[in-house]
Order: C-alpha cells, then sequence, then structure tokens
C-alpha cells in the first residue's frame, strides 16, 4: 500500500509509531496529485513548499513527543476557506487573484492540531452549483468516470478524497454540497449543526445556510476531522458555546437502543433512481441487521424544501455578493466610462452565469413588493420544515433517506438545465433549513460502477450518534475499501 492510500487514523498510528514520517507521507500526495489531477482538476491550487515545510514541522513534533490528532495529515481545503498568504479565488474570476491576510477559525484549528494542508480545492463558483462544471476556472471529473461530475459544490475536496490526493478535506455545505459530491464520489462527507464549526474565514454565500464541514475515506475520519474544528468561536456571532465531545471516541461504543427514521415522503419521489432506491433499500435491511428499529415518520412539508431555499438562499447571496463591486478588492474592468459602467462590467465579466442568475432571483425576491410574497413565506415554510423535524424526532434518533435522486450524471446533462440542477439537491435541503447535522455514507454502486451515497440525519448537535450509527453501517457494508479505477 502507498502512503496517499491510508486514512487519517491508519497514517497517524503509523505515524505515531515513527515507521513513516510526515515528509515521506506528503511528498507520496504531492506526487499522487502531479500524476493524476491533470485529468481530475480537483485541485485550483498546490502549496507545495508550504505543505513540506509544515510536514517538517510535524516531523520534529513527533521527535519531541508534541503531536497533536491531525499532526503530519495532508489535507486539503475548498476554496472558499481563507488561508493567509494563499489565494482563496471561490473558483470565481472576480476573486481570481485575491490573497487573505489571515486565516479562517478552522484553518488554524487545522494548523494548531498539526495538519499539512497542501492545497485549495476546486468548486463551483461562490459554492453556487451541484456538479462542479459552474467553477470559473476549470471543470473536475468523477474519479470513477472522468466523463461524469463529481457533484458540487465541494467537487474538488470530494474528488481529491476518492482519488488518494489527500487523506482527507474542509468543504462547505449551504443546500448539500458536502454531502451530495460525498455520495457522488463515494466518501463520507458531514454537515455538522449549524453553529457547531465557526464561519469565521469562510467566504459567505447564504449566511444562515452555510456550514463548513469534513470529508474523508471513513467515518471515523471524519470524526477526527470534526472534532478538531467544532467548538465555538468569539468572532462568529452564530457560533454556539456548547461542548464539544470526542468524537471519534464515541464511534466503538455501543449503540445502545436507537431507532432509525425513514420519511415517507422521501420514499415515494418523483425521479429516484432504481439502482439509488434499491441501493438505500439494501442499506435500510443492513442497519436492521444490527438491532436498530425502523419505523416511518412523516415530513409532511419538505416537498417545499426546493422552493423555499431556492428563495432563501439567492436573496441571502444577492446581499452578500454585493461587496464585490470592483472597488474594494477583487477583479475590475478597466473599461467603462463612469463608476455605474464599471459596477456594470465587472461583476457582468467578474460573475458566471449561475451566480448571475441567483443574484438576480435573490434580488427580485427581496425587491420592494416582493419581499412579504417570496422572502417571508419561504422563511415561513422554513419553520415548518424545521418544526416537522423535531416532530419526527420524537420518535426516532435518526432519519434515513437518499443523497442525491441518481448517480453522479454526466458532464453536460443537467449543466444547462438549472431546474434539474435545483432538484437534484431535494433529499438534502430540509436539513440546512432546518439547521441539524446530516452525513452521506456509501451505501453501493449503480449499474454503471457509480458510487451511491446514504444519508443520515439527527437532531441539533446529535452528531455523536448520527457518527455512531453510520461508523456501525460502514462496517456491516463493508464498501470502505473501494477505490476509483485510477490505477489500471
Amino acid at each position: 500500500m502507498q502512503p496517499y492510500q491510508l486514512t487519517i487514523a491508519e497514517a497517524s498510528d503509523l505515524l505515531q509509531a515513527r515507521e513513516l514520517s510526515a515528509e515521506e507521507l506528503t511528498r507520496s500526495v504531492l506526487g499522487r496529485i502531479e500524476a493524476l489531477d491533470g485529468e481530475i482538476g480537483a485541485y485550483i491550487s498546490v502549496a507545495a513548499d508550504q505543505a513540506l515545510a509544515a510536514a517538517r514541522r510535524a516531523d520534529e513534533a513527533f521527535s519531541r513527543g508534541e503531536a497533536g490528532p491531525l499532526t503530519g495529515i495532508p489535507l486539503a481545503v475548498k476554496d472558499l476557506i481563507c488561508t493567509r498568504g494563499v489565494a482563496t479565488t471561490c473558483a470565481s474570476r472576480i476573486l481570481e487573484n485575491f490573497v487573505p491576510p489571515y486565516d479562517a477559525t478552522v484553518i488554524e484549528k487545522l494548523r494548531q492540531a498539526g495538519a499539512v494542508v497542501v492545497g485549495k480545492a476546486n468548486m463551483d463558483e461562490f459554492a453556487m452549483g451541484s456538479t462542479t462544471e459552474n467553477s470559473g476556472l476549470q471543470p473536475t471529473r468523477n474519479p470513477w468516470n472522468g466523463g461524469h461530475v463529481p457533484g458540487g459544490s465541494s467537487g474538488g475536496s470530494a474528488a481529491a478524497v476518492a482519488a488518494d490526493m489527500c487523506l482527507g478535506a474542509l468543504g462547505s455545505d449551504t443546500g448539500g454540497s458536502i454531502r451530495q459530491p460525498a455520495s457522488h464520489c463515494g466518501v463520507v462527507g458531514l454537515k455538522p449543526t449549524y453553529g457547531r464549526v465557526s464561519r469565521f474565514g469562510l467566504v459567505a454565500f447564504a449566511s444562515s445556510l452555510d456550514q463548513i464541514g469534513p470529508l474523508g475515506k471513513s467515518t471515523r475520519d471524519c470524526a477526527r476531522l470534526l472534532s478538531v474544528i467544532s467548538g465555538h468561536d468569539r468572532r462568529d456571532s452564530t457560533s454556539v458555546p456548547e461542548p464539544v465531545p470526542d468524537y471519534e471516541v464515541a464511534l466503538d461504543r455501543e449503540l445502545g437502543d436507537v431507532t432509525v427514521g425513514i420519511p415517507v415522503e422521501f420514499s415515494v419521489s418523483e425521479g429516484l433512481d432504481p439502482d439509488v432506491s434499491a441501493a438505500v433499500q439494501r442499506a435500510v435491511a443492513t442497519i436492521e441487521s444490527l438491532g436498530v428499529r425502523c419505523r416511518e415518520v412523516r415530513l409532511p412539508h419538505a416537498q417545499y424544501a426546493v422552493a423555499a431555499y431556492y428563495v432563501i438562499a439567492p436573496s441571502e447571496a444577492s446581499s452578500n455578493l454585493a461587496r464585490y463591486d470592483g472597488v474594494k478588492y477583487g477583479f475590475r474592468d478597466a473599461g467603462g466610462g463612469d463608476l455605474m459602467e464599471m459596477y456594470r462590467r465587472t461583476r457582468s465579466r467578474g460573475f458566471g452565469a449561475e451566480v448571475q442568475r441567483r443574484i438576480l432571483i435573490g434580488t427580485y425576491c427581496l425587491s420592494s413588493g416582493y419581499y412579504d410574497a417570496y422572502y417571508r413565506k419561504a422563511s415561513q415554510v422554513r419553520a415548518l420544515i424545521r418544526e416537522d423535524y423535531a416532530r419526527a424526532f420524537e420518535s426516532c434518533d435518526v432519519i434515513l433517506s437518499p443523497v442525491a435522486p441518481t448517480p453522479a450524471p454526466a458532464f453536460g446533462e443537467i449543466a444547462d438545465d438549472p431546474l434539474t440542477m435545483y432538484l437534484s439537491d431535494i433529499f438534502t435541503l430540509s436539513a440546512n433549513l432546518a439547521g441539524i447535522p446530516a452525513l452521506s455514507v456509501p451505501c453501493g454502486f449503480s449499474s454503471a460502477g457509480l458510487p451511491i451515497g446514504l444519508q443520515l440525519s439527527a437532531p441539533h448537535f446529535g452528531e455523536q450518534v448520527l457518527l455512531q450509527v453510520a461508523h456501525r453501517y460502514e462496517q456491516a457494508a463493508d464498501l470502505q475499501g473501494k477505490k476509483p479505477p485510477l490505477d489500471g
């Protein structure tokens, strides 16, 4: 086995035992990136020199006996999380040359834990998209089949993990942007409870929905990453001062008396691919074989989640993206005879089509005479969805569903059809609207050999039971060792 093929937990054990050095591990990952990323396009930038310097510091920490939980572990970071001295582009021309003067809180936490950041991962521009085809800089391909998309918007992070071009990654999830690419790329991805992880230094898309979370080769890796990045941050007013448990230690405890709820509304969803339906049904049978009870639950307002989300998210985006005007920072179009013309030309050339579409939708929804009809009504639906989950969790501990209605689409299959792209998030949006944690864990493959993910969600700050159930399922399903056909 090559060092780049290791999980975080496996690599940490070898590093602690001094059977592998952090520099050897990092060079192995950098070599993997050099060999494969020209084909996959998972990275926007690779910080090789900084990564090797961090790896050498990690080896020194091991020699002093001062290693942290992620010391020497090479990780990728989605390119909308600020990294001091390393470009943060949001995969957009408007920020193509932006280099932040500070680290996001999660980056500070990774560095304190000894992690090695090897590069910034590609994404849909400003996290707006479900395929990573909307990147303003380059496309990313699915490691399982280069003719298919990796999902989005954290497509680069998921592809990098799946292709062993890092041992783990950070992404962000506004409506499914960690879970859906994790499903399409056959890795584990977790969206934490809103407020569990600081958003300071995250370039905002929709501030009431965005959450940073981990992607890994296993639930154990995600648990370790989550333990490191979680916690209260006084610089983020939405960060919650809730104690952070050791999620990894909790994985090995007995499940106890756990009930899994299966929403009636999701099981009869139109457009559900037969391969996805079959994989989820097999997963239910596997979970029941572990002694877990499964029962039906109702989420009656879930059918309105797509409509509510695509009012709320674009409205917040139109406000957040107003700062990119060519004056304060970022790209500026040199043409134009006056200030208004410079604004228009800068934003027209700097933003891609999907970002412009969502800005226009959001601006319309917030405009005079339409706020009550759209944004206020969508917010009321959001409250009903949150109440639905609260009632459902009175009779179960975890809710189970598909992650996406289909396996990864082919390139171009939905790129020019925004409605189809928006509907691909039908199973993931509700968790963001409700603010609850949810994850994707691999549960099988389509007849074409593309990965399929199982979604599990839990009450607010229920990440511990979520990871426990996912871990036990992962062990029983025995899909963790499956790898994309990248090595011949």
